[in-house]
């Protein structure tokens, strides 16, 4: 009888030099360097750190500028496409069903380092993606899609196309920040997914959509969402002892708290939640921050152990952020798809040229036929 690991947890199955996590000393860090040297800095160059490995000269950075401006529109097929996606449908069944779909034409240079085609289609995925979420937030509204716009930042870009105003430079900054914080971390399970789908041979638009559909679970990316919902189904600081005590006794999960990789904090809920300080400014953001900072408190009283802290991770106060940004909670994951798809894409390009294909073997507990025995 081999001792299978719960969840393959501990087990190793490659090597990678994209980010590391530390979780004994509570450290996350991209191609070497840490995120708090990474949050406060603009998005596209540490995307372009993440995706070949150094920081990019300034004709590099204007070169992927352009390149995700030039890509960023979905064309009359894809919009039709968006259109008849019932609105019912949650954004991430939305962008794991549309991602294959996409027109992967290139439209204008670039000169990736290397990654080919994987690169190119990559990107324009990652360039479509916000289109796609502030097109469909606009179907659900009742609207139509508009995604023509020649701004060259990417992130107010989407605020603009979501929110139709002009958005402030702080809140670019934050939603940079913010996205930069989830952007990579190392084998998670989307990242895996979509590792054992390009081991296939598929195409990296499938990768992507597996990484997503493996996202959007609560036990996963979905918790950002489930975070948030729960705040305010508690409705005040003062209520928050009491539910997680009672959650408890049931048997249920406080959403958010603790991370599987860290046994001391998770280091991006570290820069968040002061972040969410400084953004929640009207009343029914500062209760939801102060529910949840409530409810985090009374986790550490009610279930902290010795041996390993607990607090909040990033999906905690992520939705907290987005929340003060303006960003319904049911869309807080496909936030999180739309800056992970450049760590799905770092993969690919990092995975592809040396694959082989992932097929583990299971160990048989069943009944055995009666010729086998």
């Amino acid at each position: 009888m081999v001792d299978v690991p719960e969840g393959l947890a501990g087990v190793v199955i490659g090597e990678t030099s994209i980010s590391n996590v530390d979780g004994a000393i509570g450290e996350l860090s991209y191609r070497g360097v840490s995120i708090e040297q990474l949050a406060d800095r603009p998005f596209l160059p540490v995307a372009w750190l993440l995706l070949f490995g150094d920081f990019p000269s300034a004709d590099e950075e204007a070169a992927l500028s352009g390149f995700l401006r030039a890509h960023r529109e979905l064309t009359h097929g894809e919009q039709a496409m968006l259109a008849a996606v019932p609105t019912t449908t949650h954004p991430m069944l939305m962008l794991q069903a549309m991602i294959p779909l996409l027109d992967l034409t290139i439209r204008a240079e670039l000169g990736v380092p290397f990654g080919g085609l994987d690169a190119y289609h990559g990107l324009i995925i990652a360039a479509k993606i916000p289109s796609l979420i502030a097109g469909f937030r606009h179907l659900e509204n009742g609207g139509i899609i508009s995604t023509a716009d020649s701004d060259d930042n990417m992130h107010r870009y989407f605020l603009r196309s979501l929110h139709g105003q002009e958005p402030t430079e702080t809140m670019v900054a934050t939603l940079d920040a913010a996205q930069i914080l989830q952007m990579e971390h190392s084998f998670n399970a989307g990242t895996f997914a979509g590792r054992v789908t390009l081991s296939t041979q598929a195409p990296i638009q499938s990768s992507i959509s597996a990484s997503i559909g493996t996202l959007f679970g609560s036990l996963h990316g979905g918790a950002d969402q489930a975070a948030l919902e729960m705040a305010a189904a508690v409705g005040s600081p003062e209520a928050a002892h009491d539910f997680v005590r009672q959650t408890i006794a049931n048997g249920g999960r406080i959403m958010g708290m603790g991370h599987r990789e860290y046994r001391v904090v998770d280091p991006r809920a570290r820069i968040l939640k002061p972040m969410a300080r400084l953004v929640c400014r009207d009343g029914e953001s500062q209760r939801l921050l102060a529910t949840l900072e409530a409810i985090e408190d009374a986790c550490i009283i009610e279930l902290e152990k010795p041996e390993r802290p607990l607090r909040a991770n990033v999906e905690f106060y992520k939705g907290a952020v987005f929340h003060a940004l303006g960003i319904p909670s049911h869309y807080f994951t496909a936030m999180f798809a739309m800056a992970r798809v450049f760590g799905y894409v770092a993969h690919c390009l990092e995975f592809r040229p040396q694959s082989r294909l992932i097929r583990p073997a299971a160990q048989y507990v069943g009944p055995r036929s009666e010729a086998a025995a």
